[in-house]
């Protein structure tokens, strides 16, 4: 027989009745029946009960172990009586009677338990991560992540695509976040950066000739951490695809992102429809670039209603330029108290309030009812029912001003009004292309930079970049899913005199390029086919299909809050002698 187990702790069924088997694992909890002891022992792939009464010779060393001792078990095993059978587990039909018992592995007292659902401090789960990793739905959770990526390789290779590495020692490029940076010691006073993207690396895969790539990639960005975002590093599937269009990029994605969650979605219908919406479209319509299709709410804009009409604020607020009045369908709305409830959620939004409009029959007329109706009259109501296509027990709530000022909100109030009606369809997974997001933006000084991913192709080409920037649009897309970005990616600019305009643009002179991407530079000016591809996050699909709120709970070590991993103390104070060999000096913190 094997050192330590015939059998796993899932595998002994009725078949095994009768036989001797020998089971390892931990001591999940331990249950005290009047002289008769009983082990729930877990491994990796289950549980088994085990058991010694008094007359058992194993009973002293059973009675002596406690939860989460490692342990080894010699026994018989024995049918379990009908009324004691557990269907909740495959081996619930059966039990070890222990003979033996060798403890492999003691355990101090736990400062949490494994066995149960408790909720414990995010301080003491990262601290003894070890531990927390044992609880059933987190193990779930990391068995889950193991087969969505063995499955996306499989998906993957299926569709004609090839797996290769890329460095993760390479050179700083600015990807819309901050770099880690690594300093050599071999070249004082350089530094490598740990990418946040192999962008430019898969991009010189097309160039070199490989047709189709993929990589289950990490990437590094120094971020401020958020519910579905690691403050330090993440996975995604990478992709990259040479002679193609963004159809073709689409067509390519969609069988495997589609098939993975149909495949891990837990019965939750997968949307087989996946439209593509212009991202202006998408920030009117929803608030958002990652709009949750489940809610079936969507804004429109009703500012005519509003012009020269009763309602004063709304009046005058439209007098000025780029200001407009949005409208929030909430079909079986219609009462003063859920408008309330949503008036008092706006304010906790920082607004003074939101106006709302809600429609009811009184003798046999539908009217419409709330301070904006009796301000801007029966006609002008009228009008924006019939706009929203609205009805009785419907209603309607309004935000104003520019649309970057309150759309934001207006996506959460749609995100609310849609979860406090019942009207977001839970059981579903509903996708979105977002496309045509703008090249450029003006930042907060009023300087023009790359709204997104400044590698993507402008559309219109050369020509487009000679006009007003703020209307070009790039061939670059996201993909959203129930509210979340899930693929990120674009058609690339694989023509070096529209890669140096663009970032002129943006304010880097050719100068800058060249020291920048001097190697993505030079390899397109020997033949750069037209390219393109994505990337998926592969943390964050985890978390949807796993319907946790959090991901750190689909991550097996992840960092806290404060990007800190509080298992092995990082981040750390050098040793003197690291920093002399790499000719640094840290500079302390003024107060």
């Amino acid at each position: 027989m094997h050192a330590y187990r015939s059998h796993t702790c899932a595998e002994l069924n009725t078949s095994n009745v009768g036989q001797t088997v020998r089971l390892s694992g931990w001591v999940h909890r331990v249950r005290d029946h009047g002289g008769v002891l009983f082990i729930d022992l877990r491994d990796h792939y289950g549980i088994t009960q085990v058991l010694a009464d008094s007359d058992s010779p194993a009973f002293a060393a059973v009675d002596r172990v406690r939860a989460e001792y490692v342990v080894r078990v010699e026994g018989r095993v024995k049918a379990r009586d009908a009324g004691l059978i557990n269907a909740k587990i495959p081996t619930g039909e059966v039990e070890v009677y222990i003979t033996d018992l060798q403890v492999l592995g003691a355990a101090d007292e736990l400062p949490m338990p494994v066995f149960g659902d408790v909720d414990y401090p995010e301080e003491t789960r990262l601290t003894y991560r070890f531990l927390d990793l044992r609880r059933e739905k987190l193990h779930a959770n990391m068995m889950l992540r193991s087969n969505v990526v063995r499955s996306m390789r499989n998906r993957m290779w299926d569709q004609g695509f090839n797996e290769f590495q890329t460095p993760i020692i390479t050179a700083s490029s600015p990807e819309g976040a901050r770099d880690f940076l690594v300093p050599s010691r071999l070249h004082p006073g350089k530094f490598y950066a740990l990418p946040q993207a192999p962008q430019q690396f898969k991009q010189l895969i097309m160039v070199a000739g490989f047709d189709r790539y993929f990589q289950i990639a990490p990437c590094f960005r120094d971020e401020d951490p958020r519910a579905d975002r690691s403050p330090t590093d993440f996975y995604q599937l990478d992709v990259e695809m040479s002679f193609v269009e963004q159809k073709d990029v689409f067509d390519a994605v969609q069988p495997v992102i589609q098939g993975i969650f149909e495949e891990f979605g837990n019965g939750r219908r997968v949307d087989t429809e996946w439209p593509c919406i212009a991202y202006r479209d998408s920030l009117l319509w929803y608030g958002t670039d990652k709009p949750d299709l489940r809610n079936p709410i969507k804004m429109q804009i009703v500012s005519d209603h509003f012009r020269g009409s009763g309602f004063g604020i709304f009046a005058k607020l439209l007098e000025s330029e780029g200001t407009e009045i949005r409208a929030i369908p909430a079909p079986t709305g219609g009462s003063r108290k859920f408008c309330d409830r949503m008036n008092a959620f706006a304010q906790k939004e920082g607004l003074p309030g939101m106006g709302y409009i809600f429609w009811r029959e009184e003798g046999g007329v539908l009217e419409g009812a709330g301070p904006i109706a009796k301000n801007i009259g029966p006609e002008r109501t009228e009008a924006i029912r019939q706009q929203l296509g609205l009805g009785v027990g419907d209603a309607a709530f309004f935000m104003g001003g520019q649309p970057d000022s309150f759309q934001a909100i207006a996506g959460r109030a749609r995100t609310e009004i849609g979860r406090e009606l019942g009207l977001t369809d839970l059981g579903r997974f509903a996708f979105a292309w977002i496309v045509d997001f703008p090249m450029f933006e003006k930042t907060d000084e009023g300087v023009i930079d790359f709204s997104h991913n400044p590698f993507s192709m402008p559309q219109g080409g050369m020509e487009a970049l000679m006009g007003d920037p703020l209307q070009v649009y790039a061939y670059q897309y996201d993909l959203a899913c129930n509210g979340y970005e899930l693929i990120s990616g674009g058609i690339r600019n694989h023509k070096p005199e529209i890669m140096f305009k663009a970032f002129e643009i943006a304010g880097y002179p050719a100068s800058e390029v060249e020291k920048r991407f001097g190697g993505m530079v030079k390899a397109f000016r020997y033949g750069a086919p037209p390219h393109g591809g994505c990337a998926a996050g592969i943390d964050r699909i985890v978390m949807l299909l796993a319907d946790e709120a959090n991901i750190r709970e689909v991550i097996m070590f992840p960092m806290n809050q404060r990007a800190e991993d509080l298992l092995m103390g990082a981040p750390s104070e050098p040793m003197n002698a690291q920093l002399r060999e790499l000719s640094l000096r840290v500079i302390p913190k003024e107060d």
